[in-house]
């Protein structure tokens, strides 16, 4: 065991690399390998160009082959503002550093705007592989909006060089349908040319907070909306980490059932986070989690936090990208290589 890995664990190490899954089987979830692509995509309809794409993604970097991906996101320009998110380091005003912090860190792809990936494609779009992201929230809209609308197309991705397109819906959202119905199409067409898909699988409704709970991040909303991005054929779905669960049963919406509660899920995090992996079809379709927002000095501990939960559950990686690029590159490119230790390491199994 990586002794760095423990030691940031600090308290909670036997508490996570201890634990043992008495609700999902793990016999039951289709776990990563170094021949994902034969083992889970070559009885898809996804076409040839596809399946050389999805290749692409996982036989690249650090953690080339093994089943697992480490792909750096910038696209906080745009969803927060470039100012709120190049504060901290405005060396990444400049799109090709955002590229160089990918590469230098080893990353199995950068996802980020057309606008970034495109001033700089025809130097690094075959030296890393490409997920242009296609739609965006703007945030200058005022009062604020929270829509996703499409930035670029499919084609535009396609002309890149892109090994793949993300894209974000916000299930829950009262424009969740025509988003859904947008990027439904939007991949097919992405599948047609022979790249990648990847959804955000995100959840936006105040609704969603209920008697001071905030149920954004509930296993039971998340996993669902995992199971509707994997409907639309996503072949990698983004999820933020649970932190909670029983979002439908609070809010007193949709359909439940108690065993989703107490048969095929605890309050656990890795059971938590077992039941997202479970709804992209046990783990056919890979569960990236968010490394989320920069808190300073714990990015390093909660990092790796997040890399064993989603390890241990059946997931396949990390998208991290605030924690990384809002510190110095060095210190940047140590934060992702220490994730990407996470799942080289071995004795970190499933749980």
């Amino acid at each position: 065991m990586n002794k760095k890995i423990t030691s940031l664990l600090g308290d909670k190490s036997d508490y996570l690399l201890g634990h043992t899954c008495k609700t999902i089987d793990k016999s039951l979830i289709h776990t990563a390998s170094d021949d994902v692509i034969d083992k889970l995509w070559v009885d898809t309809d996804r076409n040839l160009p596809t399946l050389n794409n999805l290749q692409r993604l996982f036989g690249h970097g650090r953690l080339a082959n093994t089943g697992y991906l480490s792909i750096l996101p910038v696209d906080q320009d745009i969803e927060h503002t470039a100012g709120a998110s190049f504060a901290p380091n405005p060396i990444y005003f400049d799109s090709e550093n955002i590229l160089k912090l990918a590469v230098e860190g080893g990353c199995s792809a950068v996802a980020s705007t057309f606008g970034v990936l495109g001033s700089v494609a025809r130097k690094y779009a075959h030296k890393i592989p490409f997920v242009v992201k296609i739609n965006h929230n703007e945030l200058l809209t005022y009062p604020n909006s929270y829509e996703q609308i499409m930035f670029g197309t499919i084609k535009e991705a396609w002309n890149m060089g892109a090994a793949a397109v993300g894209a974000t819906i916000y299930f829950g959202s009262p424009d969740a349908r025509r988003e859904i119905v947008e990027i439904a199409k939007a991949f097919e067409y992405a599948h047609e040319l022979g790249m990648a898909t990847i959804l955000w699988c995100y959840l936006r409704n105040s609704d969603f907070k209920k008697d001071g709970v905030d149920y954004h991040e509930a296993a039971d909303l998340t996993g669902q909306a995992n199971h509707i991005g994997v409907t639309i054929k996503a072949d990698i779905v983004k999820q933020k980490l649970p932190t909670n669960n029983g979002g439908f049963t609070a809010i007193n919406f949709g359909k439940s059932d108690p065993r989703m509660y107490d048969k095929l899920s605890s309050d656990h995090p890795i059971d938590l986070c077992r039941y997202q992996v479970a709804n992209g079809y046990m783990g056919r379709v890979g569960l990236i989690n968010s490394g989320g927002e920069s808190h300073g000095a714990s990015d390093l501990a909660d990092a790796v936090y997040t890399a064993v939960v989603n390890k241990r559950a059946g997931g396949i990686g990390l998208i991290c990208g605030r924690k990384a690029f809002q510190r110095p590159m060095k210190e940047g490119v140590e934060l992702i290589n220490t994730i990407q230790d996470v799942y080289l390491d071995k004795d970190i199994t499933l749980a």
